[in-house]
């Protein structure tokens, strides 16, 4: 992708030659899924691919793909480097499939590095504008700041553990091991913006260009609770009963957050950014219960979240009027296009019949298996029935409120697209074993 930008001056030539590379990368992960291995590499046992991280990387690919179909042409929009947009997008995957499959501190510090400075040139990549610019700043001096604490984290466990390998710790309890240990939960709580260190996300979702922020929502967002989850669940699981108690006030506070605030807001853009929050404190409920109903939830969670988060900002960079009052009327002048956003829109509410509703009921099934902290399911509940506001007040300004509605090209690809990404996620809100039985068959 980085010499396509000056060896091919077509823009379609580019677009076309990073959906074959992403398709090549998908269908190898596939096979390599079903026990084709192209490459028998000794990682000395640093990174380890099982069934878990492939399947994971499997979501993220298709999501990156469905990404690149339906907002690849608006990339072109941003400026001139085409080509390094895309090339930009490929090195976060490379950071992706890493946190997906560490055994190793330090491979999930490369992990998270490579996932994090691509992404700071991209929320920056409109230079003309200064909301980019102060959001590429702000993203990047407090991203350093979080990385910071990832490397004292690292270094204390180190420390009190003597081996960077996160499967080889047993009974740890020294004071080392334990600040270790909350410094990793505070700098990955900031990677997957939990609250209190949620402060940077939706200014740089505000700021950074429409088309880029639907990928770093979704897709990077995901990758950051599959390193939580990962890092918990073997590094850190043997503490379990140290730290629980403190991932459930950090769940709460992010739920009630993200929730809260999304009501007051008055841009559609910033509302999801802020409802990205509230979807990250039901994220949290997989690394506070650390169950196999909670692998199985995230991994449900990850695919209806993405696909329904992409879904809305592909229909959202098309318009040029972000507020409620935008979407007036929407409904008279695009009536499929209104129809999909509203299927979008209720499987992130977690209505049934939709795949946002089963993820959220495997997130709280996970968490009542734990049978500790009954409040806090009680109180994702009454979240949820929130968040239920602020998405149904873009369905009720598009067919409820009179207004000229706004006057969008768009192609017959394109809207195809979305229709069958609204059947996916039907399909997965009756279906949910289409992705869990790839988990153990």
């Amino acid at each position: 992708m980085m010499f396509s930008s000056f060896l091919l001056t077509n823009k379609s030539a580019i677009r076309n030659l990073a959906i074959l590379g992403l398709v090549i990368v998908l269908a190898s992960n596939v096979l390599e899924m079903s026990g084709v291995v192209f490459f028998r590499i000794d990682t000395k046992d640093m990174i380890r691919f099982d069934r878990f991280s492939l399947l994971f990387n499997t979501i993220v690919f298709t999501s990156t793909l469905v990404y690149f179909l339906l907002s690849a042409r608006d990339i072109e929009k941003v400026g001139i480097n085409y080509g390094e947009y895309f090339a930009l997008i490929f090195f976060v995957l490379c950071g992706i499939t890493l946190t997906s499959s560490f055994r190793s501190l330090l491979v999930l510090f490369l992990g998270i590095e490579i996932i994090s400075i691509p992404l700071y040139i991209l929320t920056g990549s409109d230079k003309r504008n200064l909301k980019s610019n102060e959001a590429s700043l702000k993203y990047f001096l407090l991203g350093a700041f979080s990385t910071g604490l990832m490397l004292m984290g690292i270094a204390l466990v180190y420390g009190s553990t003597g081996t960077f390998s996160t499967t080889a710790v047993t009974q740890p309890d020294s004071a080392l091991f334990i600040s270790g240990m909350l410094l990793l939960m505070f700098s990955m709580a900031f990677k997957v913006s939990a609250a209190p260190f949620h402060f940077w996300t939706p200014d740089v979702y505000d700021g950074a260009p429409t088309v880029f922020t639907s990928f770093m929502a979704t897709i990077v967002k995901v990758a950051g609770f599959i390193a939580f989850i990962r890092l918990f669940g073997d590094e850190f699981g043997t503490a379990q009963p140290v730290w629980q108690l403190l991932i459930a006030l950090i769940t709460a506070i992010t739920l009630f957050i993200g929730n809260i605030t999304a009501v007051f807001q008055q841009s559609v853009k910033r509302m999801l950014a802020y409802s990205s929050i509230s979807q990250a404190g039901f994220m949290m409920l997989a690394i506070y219960a650390m169950n196999t109903e909670a692998k199985e939830g995230l991994l449900l969670y990850s695919a209806a979240y993405c696909l329904a988060t992409i879904g809305i900002f592909a229909v959202l960079i098309k318009l040029k009027d972000y507020s409620f009052e935008g979407f007036n009327g929407f409904a008279k002048k695009q009536p499929l296009l209104a129809l999909v956003t509203t299927i979008f829109l209720l499987s992130l509410a977690g209505i049934p019949l939709t795949a946002g509703f089963l993820a959220k009921f495997y997130m709280l099934k996970a968490a009542l298996a734990t049978g500790k902290y009954l409040w806090l399911v009680i109180f994702a509940v009454l979240m949820a029935v929130v968040s239920v506001y602020y998405y149904f007040r873009v369905i009720q300004a598009m067919y409820f409120k009179e207004g000229a509605g706004q006057n969008i090209e768009v192609s017959q690809p394109f809207k195809w697209t979305l229709v069958l990404l609204a059947a996916v996620i039907i399909l997965l809100g009756i279906f949910p074993d289409l992705i869990i039985y790839w988990l153990y068959f």
